[in-house]
Parts: structure tokens; sequence; C-alpha cells
């Protein structure tokens, strides 16, 4: 009998809390992971994903530690080998990607050293053929101009940059195993289906293993042949990819593919109520008995075993046979929509903005040393209570727009105006406290933005004490309300970020953003970090205080679905240039633009019959050409020289849907219901 290539029996790992009692992480979990298999484990942040596949490499996290249970890899016991021994499995034999790329990017070596380390250490690859090997991982992992990221430190690349830097260092020593823990978390809708295409293209060649830790169900769906699902630390359901995805038996399981949005309607996901218990916290009955629409007094007193039911998968629940009773999978709920005024809440009139400075050479020879902008001639208005959502590629300009908006990066051209008309100053030290007050951005990670040291009640008092000038108990009263609008209460105002949830850290960004009363919030991949659940429960917030305030929302996300559930209209950016805008609807069900098509077509779906529909030779592109239309070298609908040439023209179809391409709708229409992108 084979040897399963990753055998983890009966492992518990946890820690010592404060009363020392022993506070359990990881619960009595089995798992073999077979050669060439590629294995999916998902679940709720806290649930002990990456904690597991950490834990397959022989590694734990400061302070935990291997309570019960053995792991071993190709049949060697992870946690009896010496370091050296680790040293030559890890990274060669068994690699893993992070989550967080600064986890395993070195930031005083460049990128080129970096992966040639890697080469020489884990790969058979001659010496002189190190430079060329790394420049084709590069490319492979779809990064523009690959021989010029060799020579840059990691803080001269964008996070997801960084990101498929670290992918490439993986793949490098071309190992038999690869652990994943969230790698495409950071990276647009087309890079991360490439990517995934890529892993598992090679993982198919090589008879590679893979163990994927994610929240993205759709990534999951796309390269995994089995999915784990866990919950409080234990392992509740063991299945295919398709009969998890499609027919899950355990309700937890539903409630999570419930919270995800979909494209096929512009509904908001239902978020599971409550929350997973704390470590040690779940008692000795089902640990997901308090949030379970099916829990019976059974459930309270006997915890279930993972047991084999008739359709071939292992579940953790008494009574499986009846999950599929409840709430249908990816049924959700209709956003509250709120008409937007006629009156205009942002203005954005030719704006271009770009980080390249102008040097002593532009002053004196403007018309030989012409910087190309990064974002050039954004013209939107968005009316007062409207949702627009910016959408496009890493590097289209989204989030530059958002920091322009917010007075962090001053425009090159342009002018940025609010209701009435009034000119923001360009730069934020420059505006006065009611402009400050009426706009205010969320960033993506909440760890950048909340200061570690304060606690929610001083990170709130802030704004609060700025702006309305409260102090003592009117401030306390205040603070305590803002906190029951993000659904946290007065009891969170003593706690530190330390102490939150990643979720529950985003909602005190919220909570901080509206307790300056704005008018106009700017969200910048604000659930990107976020598990569905948690995301889902954001979402209906932010269309909660929509409707109650009548807030302005500009929303920045990669993740298309997101976008359509919170959007009334979308903008599509293509290298800092507006090529779609449109009701929400329109754009999604029949997108216009060739880039649109490309967009949507490249969105992973949570269901494993659905594939994404990419092109094989799209390139990757740093900057736009210098004339023409910015699309032209990746447009499957190329006219010709006219597109090289010419700017394209703006195109106006119904309801202010409108493209900005040389061909004429109508012929855009029929091609793409004749010839489809293969």
């Amino acid at each position: 009998m084979t040897l399963p290539v990753i055998d983890i029996k009966d492992v518990s790992i946890g820690f010592d809390g404060k009363s020392g009692k022993v506070l359990e992480v990881l619960r009595n979990v089995d798992l073999q992971v077979a050669d060439g298999e590629s294995i999916g484990i998902v679940g709720e942040s806290g649930s002990g994903k990456s904690t597991l596949a950490l834990a397959a490499m022989g590694y734990l996290k400061r302070g935990l530690r291997l309570l019960d249970g053995s792991v071993h890899f190709r049949g060697e016991d992870m946690f009896a080998q010496s370091r050296l021994e680790l040293e030559r499995i890890r990274g060669g034999e068994l690699a893993l990607i992070p989550q967080n790329s600064g986890q395993s990017l070195t930031p005083t070596l460049r990128v080129g050293a970096q992966i040639i380390e890697a080469l020489r250490l884990h790969s058979v690859i001659p010496n002189a053929d190190h430079s060329a090997k790394a420049i084709e991982l590069l490319g492979q992992v779809r990064l523009p101009e690959p021989e010029t990221i060799l020579s840059r430190f990691p803080h001269e690349l964008s996070g997801g940059q960084q990101q498929r830097v670290a992918i490439a260092m993986a793949l490098a020593g071309e190992p038999h195993t690869l652990l994943l823990d969230e790698p495409t978390t950071g990276l647009d809708v087309t890079t991360q289906a490439h990517i995934l295409e890529l892993l598992r293209d090679i993982a198919r060649e090589r008879g590679m293993a893979m163990v994927y830790v994610s929240h993205d169900l759709g990534a999951i769906a796309r390269v995994c042949d089995r999915v784990i699902v866990m919950y409080a630390g234990e392992v509740v359901l063991d299945g295919t990819t398709r009969q998890v995805l499609k027919s899950p038996v355990h309700p937890y399981a539903r409630g999570l593919l419930a919270s995800i949005p979909r494209l096929s309607d512009r509904q908001l996901p239902v978020a599971l109520d409550g929350r997973p218990p704390a470590p040690g916290g779940a008692g000795a009955g089902c640990s997901f008995v308090d949030r379970c629409a099916m829990a019976q007094d059974r459930c309270h007193i006997e915890r279930p075993a993972l047991t084999p039911v008739e359709s071939g998968e292992r579940v953790r629940c008494f009574f499986a046979e009846q999950a599929a009773e409840l709430a249908g999978v990816g049924q959700g709920v209709d956003p509250v929509d709120v008409p937007p005024s006629e009156e205009m809440a942002l203005g954005l009139n030719a704006l271009s903005i770009s980080y390249q400075q102008p040097g002593l050479l532009d002053r004196f020879f403007p018309s030989k040393s012409a910087i190309v902008p990064t974002v050039d001639g954004i013209q939107i208005e968005v009316s007062r209570g409207e949702t627009l959502g910016l959408v496009g590629e890493s590097g289209s300009g989204k989030s530059t727009i958002l920091k322009s908006v917010a007075g962090l990066l001053p425009p090159a051209d342009g002018r940025i105006t609010l209701a009435g008309g009034e000119a923001l100053a360009t730069v934020v030290e420059n505006r006065s406290s009611d402009h400050l007050r009426r706009v205010q951005l969320i960033f993506q990670n909440p760890d950048d933005s909340l200061n570690p040291r304060h606690t929610v009640a001083e990170i709130l008092a802030q704004p609060l004490k700025l702006y309305f000038g409260l102090s003592g108990e009117k401030l306390t009263r205040r603070s305590a309300e803002i906190l029951d609008r993000v659904r946290l209460g007065a009891h969170y105002l003593d706690r530190l970020p330390s102490q939150l949830s990643g979720g529950e850290k985003q909602r005190v960004a919220i909570a901080r953003a509206f307790a300056a009363d704005p008018e106009l919030v700017l969200c910048d991949e604000v659930t990107s970090a976020l598990d569905v659940s948690v995301q889902a429960a954001v979402l209906d917030l932010l269309n909660e205080l929509k409707q109650k305030q009548g807030t302005t929302y500009v929303f920045v996300s990669h993740d298309l679905a997101v976008v359509k559930a919170l959007s009334d209209r979308v903008a599509v950016l293509y290298q800092g240039r507006l090529c779609e805008i449109g009701p929400s609807e329109q754009v999604y069900d029949t997108p216009s633009h060739p880039y649109s098509e490309v967009l949507l077509g490249a969105i992973l779906e949570p269901d494993p019959d659905v594939a994404p529909v990419l092109t094989a030779d799209d390139i990757v592109e740093s900057s736009p050409p210098a004339q023409g239309c910015p699309f032209q070298r990746r447009c499957p609908r190329k006219i010709g020289a006219i597109c090289d040439t010419d700017t394209p023209p703006w195109q106006t179809l119904a309801n202010g849907h409108a493209i900005r391409c040389h061909h004429g709708i109508a012929a855009l229409t029929r091609m793409q219901t004749e010839e489809p992108v293969d």
C-alpha cells in the first residue's frame, strides 16, 4: 500500500491559557494527502486552517505546542526532525506560499538574488542558467518586465507583485508538495485565474500534491480535488469538491456557501449568525450548536464523530440528512436600494495622477521627456446616496484615485469637487476641517490604520473630539452608539486592536469613519482579507448604513461579485484609463467593452463545473501605450491600425451606460454572441 505524502493522525495543538488550562486550537484532526492530490481547507478565520497547514511542515507558531497525535511527511516524523533535516525538506521537497509575502521575502535583498538563492539551494539547474530560470519563473506568474523586477527590492513592488514573487520562489525548487496559505488573496481576478491555472497544470505534470488554504471558494473549486471544511479546530466535513460545494451535508458548510456573493444575481449574501467559539470554549457537545438552525438537545451534550455518509463524504453531524432542508446554497437577499439624489456628491473632472515627478530635464525638454500619467483623463460624477464600484486589474489606478480624492496623492491635473461644486484641496493638510470630516477613507488592512496602543474608545474619540468637540459622558455615549451601529456594542470600548478578530477590527475602522458623519466614504478593498461570512456581514453593514444615512460610497475591490452586490454603477479601469461605465447590472450582464469581457470572464465561481474564460496568450503590461487605445495590445477584438494610433471615442448606450472603443456597439454585441473568446 502506498503511503500518503502527508499523514496527520489524531493531531491536537493548543496553548496554555492565563488560568493554566490548555486551550485547544486543533482537536483530534486526521488528514491524509496522496501524491498528486490537491486538497482545499476552508472555514472562517480562527477555524485552524493555517495551523493545520503549517503543522504539516513541522512548524507551530510561537506559544503553540503539539498536544497529541503525529505528523509524517513521506514517512518522516516532522516533529522529530533536527533543524538541518527540516531545512533540507522545507523549500525543496515541501514548499510553502504564505498569505503575507513579507514572511518569505527578505527586504534587504533584491528579488533576483532571492530567487537565485532558492534555485541554488533546492534545484539541480546549473548556476549559469539561474538568471534565465528566474526570469522564466517571474514571467510564469505574470509579472511585467521580469528582467526589471529582478533588480528591484521587495519594497519597490506592489503587494500583488510581492505575492507573485513569493509564488515564483516556492516553485523554484520544483517541490513534490506545495502548501498554499491564502496565496492569491491580494491578486486581481485575471492574475489569480492565470496563476491558479499554472499551479493546476504544474501539479498535474509533476504529480505534485497541494494543500490549499483559502476563504476563496472559487479558487478552491478550480484547483482542488477534495475539500476539508473546518470549524473551531475540527474537521466537520470531508468530501470531493463537487459534493462539498454543490450539495454539502453539514449546516456550517451550507452557511459558508450562502455567505458568498454570486454573479448570477445582484444580491447581498447572507452572513452566518453569531461567531465561532474561542479556543477551548466549544464545550462538550457539537462545536457548531450555538449557530445551527438544526440543533437539538443531543447536540448540546454529545460531540458528534466524523462519520461516513452514503454520498461518500465524512461529516461531523448527527442530522446530516436534514441539511438539504436548510436555505438554498447561494441564496442571498436583495439589497435595499436607495435611489440616488440628483445632487452630485463627488466630481472627478479630467483627473490625471502620476507617481513620477517632473525633473530638471522635463523643464528644458518637455516634449522629449513627457511623463505618461498613471491615471489620465478620469471624468466621473457620483450622485449623493450612490455606490460607485471601481474595478480593474492591479495597476489600473483604482486605489490611486481613492488616495487622490482623500488628499494623500495630489493629482497632476484636473479638479476634485464635492456637493455644490466645492473644490477639494489637492493635499490633505490644506483641507478645511469640514472637508476632512465629509470625506473618509477606509483602508484594506485595518492593522495599517488602527493604532495598536489605543483602545477602541480612544480610536473613536479622535474624530468625535476633532469634529464635534465631544467629551466626558457625551463622548462615551456617542462612541457606544456608533459601535452599536456596526454591531459590536459598548463592551468593546476598552479593548485593544490585538484583542479583536480581523472582522471586528474592520468594523472598528468602519465605525471610526462613520463617527465623522461623512457624506462620502472611500472603501479600498475593505473586505479582501476577510473570510466569506465576515465579508457578508460587513457588506450588509455598509448597505444598512447607506440606507439609514444616505451615504455615498466609492467602492474598490478585486472581487467583482462583491462589487456587483453592493454597487449601483460600475466604472471599469484599464491602465488608469476609463473604458466602460454604467449601471451595475448592465455592465455585468452585457459587458460592452472587450476589456470588461476579459475581466468578467476570469471570475472564479464556487462551482467546479464553471471554468473561467481565459486567453492563453494574454500579456501583462506595466504601462499603457503612448497613443491609441490603452487596451490595444491585449484586445481580442482589435480592428487594426486605428486602435494603435487613435484614442477611441466614447459611445453611449441606454441609462448612462457608455464605453470607449473603436468598435460600434452593434458590432461588439454581434461578435460577443457569435464569436466568444476562447
